[in-house]
């Protein structure tokens, strides 16, 4: 009898495929296959393949933008390989991941010092004027914040799944808190011209959308 397909093999395929077109070395798609473990793990429900997987496609739109576009997309691979919601570390112990595993792969100091850099980022989204690398990977990482609202609130619902060991009042402040900051970053919350004007609108309403619900205590939009 066949074994079952598993329900994210098109996935695991589609990204293996990627990942392993990002060396030359053959010995790469172990690695990969490693990744995708951590991706899979249980307590992700937003922090997914699906979310690698969507930022990787974001980046190949602006990739044109990027002075390494092949290293921005090795920062999404690793920007949130390591993922616990109850820690507040996740960026930087993502980063040493990769400054572990990528010289196993041949890739050099200088690339491996910019992926580490890039995937730090992500803690803030705050990519310094003239940081094309870093402004294309944080403009694809908050992408789903400009998403149509049906996708955008399946997110939000995920995001507090993740959390949901947070009483709900503490969520509520935390989350509003993260959204507040989202709607002030200066000079916008994307930094380059085509997620500005494919994202932007969409991310200003759907935030405030969020924030006021959470306010007045509406049960979120599923």
């Amino acid at each position: 009898m066949p074994e079952p397909s598993h329900p994210d093999r098109t996935i695991v395929e589609a990204l293996l495929a990627r990942w392993t077109a990002l060396f030359a070395a053959p010995e790469a798609e172990p690695y990969g296959e490693q990744l995708l473990r951590r991706w899979s793990e249980p307590q992700r429900k937003y922090h997914t393949m699906r979310h690698l997987t969507a930022t990787l496609q974001v980046v190949d739109r602006l990739a044109g933008h990027a002075d390494d576009a092949d290293l921005v997309r090795l920062a999404a691979w690793f920007h949130d390989a390591v993922y616990a919601p109850d820690r507040t570390e996740n960026e930087e112990r993502s980063a040493r991941l990769a400054e572990r595993v990528l010289p196993e792969l041949g890739v050099s100091d200088e690339a491996i010092a910019e992926v580490a850099r890039l995937v730090r980022l992500t803690a803030g989204h705050d990519p310094a004027p003239g940081d094309r690398n870093g402004e294309v990977l944080c403009d694809a990482d908050l992408a789903i914040l400009g998403a149509p609202p049906e996708i955008y609130a399946r997110y939000a619902a995920a995001v507090r799944e993740e959390y949901a060991f947070v009483p709900e009042d503490d969520f509520r402040t935390g989350r509003a808190a993260v959204l507040e900051g989202l709607l002030a970053k200066k000079p916008s919350l994307y930094r380059t011209q085509p997620a500005q004007t494919t994202f932007g609108p969409r991310a200003d309403a759907n935030l405030r959308s969020e924030l006021a619900r959470l306010r007045d205590k509406v049960p979120p939009v599923t």
